[in-house]
Formats: C-alpha cells, sequence, structure tokens
C-alpha cells in the first residue's frame, strides 16, 4: 500500500464537536469488529440506506495490530487495500468516493508502533481509533484492548502521541468500570490525552460470550450528565433492532449509537423500513405488520458486491425475487440442481488461484457472515448449513449454490405462510408465549426473544441467554471464585458440606494436573460447553 494522499498543504485538524460536525453528525455508527467490519459489509450495510440516512453514518474498519501494521507491506495489504496494487488510484478502503466517513482501528501496546501504524492509514481515513475495548483472552496475552485499563499512563500516552502527531483526529472506544467514579475518571483521562470521540460500551471486561449480559444505558447517561456538554460520545451496548437505536439515543443521550452484533444479524438496522405497500420484492412484511428484510435478498446483495467491487466483474443475471403469485415452475427445477450439487465429487476440479481472492479480507469474512446472517434459516434447514461449510473460500460460485438454495428455502416458506393464512408462523409465536422459563424477566432472554422473532426467512438479532439462564441450562459453568462464594454462603445457612464438595472437586483437578491428564480434560471440558452452548442458543432460537 502506498502512502499519501495528494499535494497541497494539508488542512486544518479539527478537534472534539467540531471535527464531529465536519463529517455530517453521524448517529448511526457500524461497530469495529474483528475480520467482520471489512470494505464488503460496510458496503453492504450502507447499500440499504437512503443517501440522507448514508450521510449520517460512520463505520470503523475492523480492529487492526498496530506492531504487525506498520512493520511489513504484506500484512497492512492483505487487511488494509486502499489503492490498487502497484498504483496510488483510490480502490477499497477508504475510497472518498464509496468509503467515507471511515475510521481506522488498531491495539496498541507501544506509542511508536501506534503512531506508526496510524501514519499508514491516516491519508486514506477521517480518524483513527484505539481498541481499549476487546475483552477476549487473545487481549489478554497480547497486553492491549481491555486489559490496558488499568494502565491509564500508558493509555494517556497512546491517545496523546496520536493527538500531537497524526494529520488526523484520534478517537477511543473504552468499557465501562465496576463504578461510576473509575468509569468518569477513565473517560475523562481518555478525553485529556486528546481524543475527539468516546465511545463507550456499556459492559465491563468480564461480560462476555455466555456472560455478557446487558449493557448498562445508565452508566452511559451518568457520562453524558458529568462530562463536558462538547463532549462527542458514542454508546455501544443491547442494540438488537432498528426500533432500539431511538431508545438508546433517548436513554443515555448520545450523539450516536454503535451497533456490532445487530449489525451483524441484519446489515439494514439502521435503514428505515418501507412504508406499507411499498415493500418491493427484498422486503417482508407480515399479517401482523412486523417485518424485515428477506435473508435470500440481503445474500444477493452481499455477493454482488463481491463481484462488482472486489472481482470487478458484473454481477450474474438473476431472476426476480419470488413472491407469492409468481409462477412457481423453477421450484422444481431449482431443487433438481440442488439435489444434483450436493451428490460428492468423483474428483475435486482443480481451480485457478485468484490473488484478488487469496489476498482480500472481504473473502475470508464471507462465511463467517453468510453463517451468522442465515443463522434462524440454517437452524431449520440443516442441509443449507452443510452446503455453507462445505464451500470452497477460492471464489463464490460455491456460495452462489447456497444462495439458489436460499432463494428456494425462501419462496417455499412464502408459500407455506400465505397457505396456512400466517398460521405456520403464529403458532410458533403462541408456543414462544406460553413458553416459561421460569426465571424472572430481568434474568432471562424470552422477552427479548418474543420482541424480536420474525420468519426465519427475514434477518433478525441472535439472542444470547442472559447469565443465570445460561447457567440454568449448564451452557456455562461457575467460576471458581463464584462457586467459592456459594460454598460459603451455603456453610453459613447450615452445614459445611458444600465447601467440602468443593474442595474435593479442586483436589480432583489438582490431581489430574499432577497426572498429565489436565490438558486433555481442559478441552473435553471446552468441547462440552461449545456444544451446550450451540444447544441452549438453538433451544432460544427454536422458539
Amino acid at each position: 500500500m502506498t502512502t499519501g494522499a495528494g499535494d497541497g498543504p494539508a488542512p486544518k485538524k479539527l478537534h472534539g464537536r467540531a471535527f464531529y460536525e465536519s463529517i455530517g453528525s453521524p448517529k448511526y455508527i457500524v461497530a469495529p469488529m474483528v475480520d467482520q467490519s471489512e470494505f464488503a459489509w460496510r458496503m453492504l450495510t450502507r447499500s440499504f440506506m437512503s443517501p440522507e440516512e448514508n450521510s449520517k453514518l460512520v463505520a470503523y474498519t475492523p480492529m487492526f495490530h498496530a506492531r504487525l501494521f506498520s512493520e511489513g507491506d504484506k500484512y497492512r495489504d492483505s487487511h488494509f487495500q486502499a489503492v490498487r496494487p502497484g498504483s496510488n488510484e483510490p480502490w477499497l478502503d477508504g475510497n472518498p468516493a464509496i468509503d467515507r466517513p471511515l475510521f481506522v482501528q488498531f491495539c496498541a501496546n507501544d506509542p511508536n508502533f501506534l503512531l506508526e501504524a496510524a501514519r499508514h492509514a491516516a491519508p486514506y481515513c477521517d480518524a483513527v481509533d484505539l481498541n481499549l475495548g476487546c475483552p477476549q483472552g487473545i487481549a489478554r496475552k497480547g497486553h492491549y484492548g481491555a486489559f490496558l485499563q488499568e494502565d491509564q499512563d500508558l493509555i494517556f500516552r497512546l491517545i496523546n502521541t496520536l493527538h500531537k502527531e497524526l494529520p488526523v483526529p484520534v478517537t477511543a472506544k473504552i468499557r465501562i468500570l465496576d463504578n461510576k467514579e473509575k468509569t468518569l475518571a477513565y473517560a475523562q483521562n481518555v478525553l485529556k490525552a486528546g481524543a475527539s470521540i468516546l465511545t463507550v460500551h456499556g459492559r465491563q471486561r468480564d461480560q462476555k460470550g455466555h456472560l455478557t449480559g446487558l449493557a448498562d444505558w445508565k452508566m452511559i447517561r451518568f457520562l453524558r450528565d458529568s462530562l463536558p456538554p462538547e463532549t462527542v460520545l458514542f454508546a455501544n451496548g443491547n442494540i438488537l433492532q432498528g426500533a432500539d437505536i431511538e431508545a438508546c439515543l433517548e436513554a443515555t443521550g448520545a450523539d450516536g449509537i454503535m451497533s456490532a452484533e445487530g449489525n451483524l444479524s441484519d446489515p439494514a438496522i439502521f435503514a428505515k423500513p418501507p412504508p406499507v405497500g411499498q415493500e418491493g420484492r427484498e422486503y417482508w412484511r407480515g399479517r401482523d405488520g412486523r417485518g424485515g428484510y428477506r435473508v435470500d435478498a440481503v445474500m444477493r446483495r452481499y455477493l454482488d458486491i463481491l463481484h462488482k467491487y472486489m472481482l470487478d466483474s458484473e454481477p450474474p443475471k438473476r431472476r426476480p425475487l419470488f413472491i407469492p403469485g409468481d409462477d412457481e415452475s423453477w421450484l422444481a427445477q431449482s431443487e433438481a440442481a440442488e439435489t444434483e450439487a450436493e451428490e460428492p465429487q468423483r474428483k475435486r476440479v482443480k481451480r485457478t488461484k485468484d490473488t484478488r481472492i487469496e489476498t482480500s479480507p472481504n473473502f475470508s469474512a464471507m462465511r463467517p457472515h453468510l453463517f451468522h446472517m442465515l443463522r434462524h434459516l440454517v437452524s431449520k434447514h440443516t442441509d443449507v448449513r452443510d452446503m455453507l461449510s462445505r464451500g470452497r473460500k477460492d471464489g463464490l460460485e460455491d456460495y452462489e449454490s447456497v444462495l439458489a438454495a436460499v432463494e428456494r428455502k425462501v419462496a417455499e416458506g412464502l408459500l407455506e405462510y400465505e397457505r396456512t393464512e400466517g398460521r405456520s408462523f403464529e403458532e410458533e409465536m403462541e408456543a414462544l408465549r406460553q413458553r416459561d422459563d421460569g426465571l424472572p424477566a430481568e434474568e432471562s432472554s424470552l422477552g427479548a426473544v418474543r420482541r424480536c422473532k420474525l420468519p426465519w426467512w427475514v434477518v433478525q438479532p441472535i439472542i444470547r441467554p442472559l447469565p443465570k439462564e445460561a447457567l440454568a441450562k449448564g451452557a456455562v459453568r461457575m467460576s471458581k471464585k463464584d462457586m467459592k462464594k456459594k460454598a460459603e454462603e451455603s456453610q453459613k445457612l447450615g452445614g459445611g458440606k458444600a465447601e467440602e464438595g468443593q474442595a474435593a472437586q479442586e483436589k480432583k483437578e489438582e490431581t489430574e494436573g499432577a497426572n498429565g491428564n489436565g490438558e486433555a480434560a481442559a478441552k473435553e471440558e471446552v468441547a462440552k460447553q461449545k456444544e451446550e452452548e450451540i444447544a441452549s442458543r438453538d433451544a432460544l432460537l427454536a422458539g
């Protein structure tokens, strides 16, 4: 990737609210997601929005590793493709015509590496963001993301170095701490260091996976009320569907709302739905007035973007999306073609390697995106899940076959809905309304599932079980710390058996480790927990 952005004096760098207003005062924000907020996905999200809505959107790149980004062209060129190879012609990431405003996010723990990386990206973006929110184990091991929050001096130096040395503004994304005072001091330190925009994820560092739980909008509101009014604040967390955006704006007082998982499930989450009677073929609206974009329509758009921008080719000519009342003869033809495609090949056909595909982050992200977006469909139609699993990563041919299967399944679902006058879905909703998991409303995800559930042919969020719910379902185990606390409470209530059981369990684990069986036991436990997690989520999705 060539560095440089043209001749002439550099424009004066704006800061804070002046900078925010200069990029259109966006209130919709596509979150930085590792290997998931790449160019093609950003374009897909933008494609559902009107020009007016697009002017209010800012997107982040995936998180890049600052040291690796600064040290070599290979890492940069395989993650950030701002110009065409061997030229200065704008291409994908940060293209002024189609991919702005854009913030480039880095994880870092060294100001020098961060500055060097940011200088490579600065000509092709509107701001550089420091990731202070990643809670994953790899961030703990690498000492970055949310695992820097105990070192406020280092955080200050990282941000302040960019603020002083970089030609574009610096922003930062943090997680809340365990009380208001600490969180406010953290936010003040980030702003004092020079951050123009502060994004606050309303969860603490240990809230991840099945322990994710709900984001604390009240804490974000506290920051809004406690920080200077000119502070630009983005809120992140609890955005499952479009209606949650306005609710979060009102509850937190934030300037903009960032969506991560909600956007992955529904890339049209920021777009207003079409008026009643103007749904067209892409948007489905049920008899109760609720609806969303069809998964076959969204997948078509996604593949078309990959054809157009990554392969520089026109997308295949496609028949209009099916709606009830259309000719149905193609369904039988499609089923026959799909059956033939599923037959085992005698010999794997060797394909010519395409370097555009091999080196593109947009293709490596494709399968994870489709599994996420099609989660509700493939939970019901496992044959499509298997097709998607077998799809080769060296082109779009196999994914076009998956799309054909998805289109047929959606058509059949729509016909069944019309044939039963909506009862095929209403019966699912009634069963969901009758379910009772025995947990208080604030500890159960059932309310969110009921609120968000749509037919499987419509894009919709994946609802995580709340922590106590996941624990009750056996999808997650209590930590040793929590087990010890529970044992102590049980002992106080009368009896030391719980404590004895805990001691026996710890002794067993120590013995396994001493015998060399600890690693095998750990691997077996991880696999078991993974299976239980998938099963518990599928149970919730099934409604």
